[in-house]
């Protein structure tokens, strides 16, 4: 996107320093990285960067009203509602497509939202590796709100950690050793010192929860959950075989469950901004848009694109059974601005908060990127293509 350092990037490019890329990416890793790393990060412009700024501002506003959970109540269905929710998510990511608006200028336009955790360790890890393998200038960081490596660190600490020691906290999820996400993980034990527990690892006595570490039991004070419990939405039977978490435990989330359905798809009609698509909940549809081709229909309750209905016809909205878990949101057109030696590539940039107990507001802390040439983002749809995959964007000025 920044003409000049994607000049440079794209005429020092060389297969040879890609595969550097991907072995320094991999060195000392059990199992290499295991979804596709894109070629090259997104070299972001300061104006551009000012947009992104300024659309997540806008839906902040909406998730700091005094009403919000009032507003997003329906939000959690009734078998995945757990008791002990906090006051506020300590994750916020926003996804926004990279477009052109109505006077043909590069623009962001929000696509989904979760009030969920992603890769906030491994996006450090990947752009250090970015810049050693391709010499790339000291002056570009994946950083935001004025962070370096040090606070950011820092930062992420006191959310994840919040008044407890690192023997206190763990990371917890389904499968945890086995997800894709794992060397997210792992660079998580890394800078923080807390342990990677799986779902089945989890041990109970009354209300607390505990895990094994050198034989001896551990109590767990603070759960770091990268479980989404569509996940297990499959497995009628799985809390018959392991801890049933939605009971009420003596435990702190970071951050709570309820959170991930809060600050989700649902939201989305509530926005409001240049930056923000026009959505609404399909049973709220007056009228079937004569322009269905300019819209698409999401179910609220799906993960990484699933379900999404991209060419919408009248008759996929009125055979719904359940309007009320769907949204009918304008189309976002990705602008292929993203020029690699193979042609311009489209992209999407999420922005990443981390709000610990005790401030005010959230703070804007990193980025993840995504490049695509398929028909939507996502590993899934990008397999056969390069110069695409999960990515970082990098900016000189650290706003």
């Amino acid at each position: 996107m920044e003409p000049s350092a994607r000049k440079k990037f794209n005429d020092d490019f060389t297969e040879q320093k890609f595969a550097d890329l991907l072995d320094r990416l991999n060195k000392g890793l059990p199992n290499p990285v295991a979804f596709r790393v894109a070629e090259t990060p997104i070299f972001i412009p300061d104006d551009f960067l000012q947009k992104l700024v300024a659309a997540g501002d806008d839906i902040l506003k909406t998730i700091l009203r005094a009403d919000f959970k009032q507003l997003t109540e329906t939000a959690i269905p009734e078998k995945w509602k757990l008791p002990n929710e906090n006051d506020h998510p300590h994750f916020i990511a926003l996804d926004f497509g990279v477009c052109k608006d109505d006077n043909g200028d590069i623009s962001p336009k929000l696509i989904e939202l979760q009030g969920f955790p992603s890769l906030y360790a491994f996006q450090v890890y990947l752009s250090e590796n970015y810049k050693s393998a391709y010499n790339i200038d000291a002056d570009w960081e994946p950083f935001l709100s004025g962070l370096d490596k040090e606070s950011y660190i820092d930062l992420f600490r006191r959310t994840i950690l919040g008044d407890h020691q690192p023997h206190e906290v763990v990371l917890m999820d389904v499968n945890a050793h086995e997800q894709k996400t794992a060397v997210d993980f792992l660079l998580t034990e890394k800078y923080l010192g807390i342990k990677t527990v799986a779902l089945e690892e989890l041990e109970q006595r009354g209300d607390k929860l505990f895990y094994y570490a050198d034989d001896e039991l551990v109590q767990i004070k603070r759960i770091y959950n990268r479980l989404i419990f569509d996940e297990i939405e499959n497995d009628p039977d799985i809390f018959n075989r392991v801890v049933d978490i939605r009971q009420p435990l003596d435990v702190e989330w970071v951050t709570h469950p309820n959170w991930f359905y809060r600050i989700s798809k649902y939201t989305m009609p509530f926005l409001e901004g240049a930056y923000i698509p026009k959505s609404v909940f399909a049973n709220d549809l007056k009228d079937i848009p004569s322009d269905l081709e300019n819209y698409v229909l999401k179910p609220l309750f799906s993960f990484a694109g699933q379900g999404v209905i991209i060419d919408v016809k009248p008759q996929d909205i009125s055979n719904l059974k359940n309007p009320e878990n769907w949204i009918l949101q304008e189309k976002v057109n990705y602008e292929p601005v993203v020029q690699t030696p193979e042609g311009g590539v489209k992209a999407e940039i999420r922005l990443l908060y981390l709000w610990p107990d005790g401030d005010d507001r959230p703070t804007l802390a990193i980025n993840l990127a995504r490049l695509s040439r398929g028909k939507m983002i996502g590993v899934r749809y990008n397999k056969d293509f390069n110069w695409v995959g999960g990515t970082a964007g990098l900016v000189t000025s650290r706003s």
